[in-house]
């Protein structure tokens, strides 16, 4: 072949490769190779044609024998497109090696600062990434692509502020980039912005409608936002382009789970570990959704599963349901430490410590998205009216829904001001509290569903303290204080607590003395209570009851035989999992009574109908027990080995009734027997508990206010603030 003809081949090999026809393309590259062996230019493409097709190993091995031949001469984009060819195999430190070898030769080669940065993002070198995308910008400031790639950089390094300026930037010099709207939608969603992140996507989904990702993280965004069923339906969406999609699996199952649908979330946990049997957040959802279902044949396995995870230091985990599973405190501490390091925002983003406000008040504030109708709300309201308002300053978060509840509005009212959080990313939500120069901040919420620990990691208030809503350590460096008592936390138990104990002297939990209970009491017909015989009863979550644990309660009622056993209807599949287990356990299904869930004060009004509360553990009752002992009705707990497995006992305590308190399982059962056995005992134990509720400190909202104040003071001077 003439070099007129192989130069007239080589252009049209060319032509065809620009078109997009690879086949011809790469047929004529061949046919030239064929008549000059060392036409590096032509092995240089057929390797970049291998790469298009996503054979890397040999694209890398082509343009590898391309640069060999070309020797010192090989141009720039040999090195780039090696370096692509070397990305694509996974050989990052190879590819990064190219690539810089490329701008040697090139130093304003656009393309390969891009994909230099790149290469360093997968490498987790996320500032040296940032920095070849700008330089690459500062070449070329109308590279759409280049601005969505350093927004991915950014995103990597947590700079989500700035992330989305730049993927702004980029649909601002090209509209239609679906991948650029889809992670302009991520990092809303990481600063908290649902809203926003949901326009984003929809914009996505505008431009690609089959982008299966844009349809998972629209219904993220919709589920965060409180709008479920829509979630779910995006999920479904997402799916039916990518039904493997492991993200909309468990998402689906989530979705589900907090719209009330267990036994359908259950079902989409178990497709998520069908198609990753590794996925550990997956096999946690199954186990708790079981819990509820009271559905108990997996769940032993699941849970030694799940607690060896967390002992072996495996992926981090929510760890709010291990409350309810035999883990010990050293477990919980794993967990939240595992789980509080994947919180934390970049260093840089951290906001500055600074000394207390100059006012003469200390400036307290209550964080919460559960200032509506919770049980929170019910315990805390007496709390914030009584602070002291010459000494301290109170004033409440909210990122929570307005159900427009008497509650909420005697809150809002309690507080001096109550400031919405709920439009607000978490750095800016962090940044309206250091504004406010809140001295002391206390968490209301922990780890429990939809907590913004993200806020408290941003460290906007010099003090930080977990109180009240979730039972166990964060174990996070960002909260420095958990609120306690002796019995919650027993003294010689603070090791297995991140945070500092600080004990009230009595019990840690706040309580309510304006709580209503409704003057009529109803029928036991109005409750589907037989008209003669014992009542024991447990209002708990279901997901509190456990196997071994209801294997004392069938037996106490073959022990007594005219006593029922009522019970919290949480779910359907509950009546019929505990109808069959109590009919697998020589019971009469009909003598469990579920009672459906009512107003509050009619539901305290019912307790009167009940002779004995019988507590779950290893997660207690906790304000399921004080509203128990608020109604005159007394409980019954077993004292666990945990905070969350201590808190009845601690309300006990508080009582001065002891005698309700049992070591184990079989003191428990023999002292239900009893009191069912002795009408007498029973009464005389329920005229002591209604003289201790009117005379002891637990239901004494001024004293418990003042015991709080003492110790936050306390902690207040400790840390060296000054007012």
């Amino acid at each position: 072949m003439t070099p007129a003809a192989l130069q007239a081949l080589y252009a049209q090999a060319l032509r065809h490769h620009q078109a997009g026809q690879l086949g011809a393309a790469e047929a004529a590259y061949r046919q030239i190779l064929a008549a000059d062996p060392r036409h590096s230019d032509s092995l240089h493409l057929l390797g970049v044609i291998a790469h298009q097709l996503g054979r890397h190993d040999q694209s890398a091995a082509l343009i590898r024998q391309a640069i060999a031949l070309a020797g010192a001469a090989a141009p720039a984009p040999y090195h780039l497109n090696l370096g692509s060819a070397l990305q694509g195999q996974g050989r990052l430190e190879e590819a990064a090696a190219s690539l810089r070898r490329a701008l040697v030769l090139k130093p304003d080669h656009v393309l390969a600062l891009c994909n230099l940065g790149n290469v360093l993002i997968e490498l987790g070198r996320f500032d040296q990434a940032i920095a070849q995308h700008q330089a690459a910008l500062a070449l070329n400031p109308d590279f759409a692509e280049g601005h969505y790639n350093l927004g991915n950089a950014l995103k990597a390094a947590g700079r989500f502020d700035e992330a989305a300026g730049a993927y702004r930037a980029a649909l601002g010099l090209n509209p239609r980039l679906p991948a650029a709207q889809n992670n302009l939608g991520i990092v809303l969603a990481e600063m908290g912005l649902w809203s926003q992140a949901a326009e984003a996507y929809r914009l996505a989904l505008g431009l690609r409608p089959d982008h299966a990702l844009a349809h998972s993280n629209l219904a993220n965004a919709l589920s965060q936002m409180g709008r479920l069923d829509e979630a779910a339906d995006g999920y479904r969406a997402a799916l039916r382009l990518a039904p493997e999609m492991i993200e909309a699996t468990y998402n689906l199952g989530m979705a589900l789970e907090q719209l009330g649908r267990r036994e359908e979330a259950a079902h989409w946990f178990r497709r998520a570990l069908a198609l990753r049997p590794d996925h550990v957040h997956a096999r946690l959802r199954l186990l708790h959704n079981l819990q509820h279902l009271c559905d108990w044949p997996q769940i032993a396995a699941l849970e030694d599963q799940v607690l060896a995870g967390v002992r072996a230091g495996a992926e981090a985990i929510t760890p709010f349901p291990l409350v309810a599973l035999a883990a010990t405190p050293a477990d919980q501490l794993a967990c939240a430490r595992a789980y509080a390091a994947t919180l934390a925002p970049p260093k840089g983003q951290v906001l500055a410590r600074r000394p207390a406000h100059g006012g003469g008040r200390i400036r307290l504030g209550y964080l919460s998205c559960d200032y509506h109708a919770h049980a929170t709300a019910y315990l805390i309201a007496e709390l914030i009216e009584r602070h002291d308002r010459t000494r301290f300053e109170v004033i409440g978060y909210s990122f929570g829904p307005d159900d427009r509840s008497a509650i909420r509005q005697r809150l809002i009212a309690g507080f001096d001001r109550f400031v919405e959080l709920g439009g607000l990313s978490h750095r800016a939500a962090a940044q309206r509290i250091w504004d406010d120069q809140i001295d002391i901040l206390i968490d209301l919420k922990g780890y429990t569903q939809d907590s913004r620990s993200q806020i408290l990691a941003f460290r906007p208030a010099p003090i930080q303290v977990n109180y009240l809503g979730y039972p166990a350590t964060m174990g996070a460096d960002f909260i420095d204080h958990i609120i306690a008592d002796a019995v919650c936390i027993p003294p010689g138990g603070e090791g297995s607590y991140s945070e500092q104990v600080v004990r009230l002297p009595g019990c840690y939990q706040p309580n309510d003395s304006q709580r209503q209970i409704a003057t009529r009491t109803p029928s036991r017909a109005d409750c589907g209570l037989p008209e003669q015989g014992f009542v024991y009863g447990c209002f708990n979550n279901s997901y509190k009851i456990t196997a071994a644990l209801f294997d004392v309660w069938m037996r106490l009622l073959r022990a007594t035989p005219d006593a029922v056993l009522w019970l919290l209807e949480s779910n359907a599949s509950v009546r019929a999992n505990l109808s069959r287990e109590a009919a697998a356990r020589g019971v009469d299904p009909q003598r469990l009574v579920f009672a459906p869930r009512r107003p509050l004060d009619q539901h305290l009004a019912r307790h009167r109908l009940a002779d004995l509360f019988l507590d779950t553990t290893p997660c207690n009752a906790h304000t399921t027990a004080s509203e128990a002992l608020w109604a005159g009705l007394p409980l019954l707990t077993c004292l666990g080995a945990t905070f969350a497995g201590r808190v009845a006992a601690s309300l006990l305590s508080a009582l001065d009734l002891p005698e309700l308190i049992c070591a184990d399982l079989a003191g428990y059962e023999a002292a239900a027997l009893r009191l069912a056995a002795n009408p007498d005992d029973l009464a005389e134990l329920k005229a002591r508990l209604a003289r201790r509720r009117a005379t002891t400190a637990l239901f004494d909202g001024a004293a418990h206010a003042r015991d709080l104040e003492r110790a936050l003071a306390q902690v207040h001077t400790d840390a060296g603030l000054r007012r």
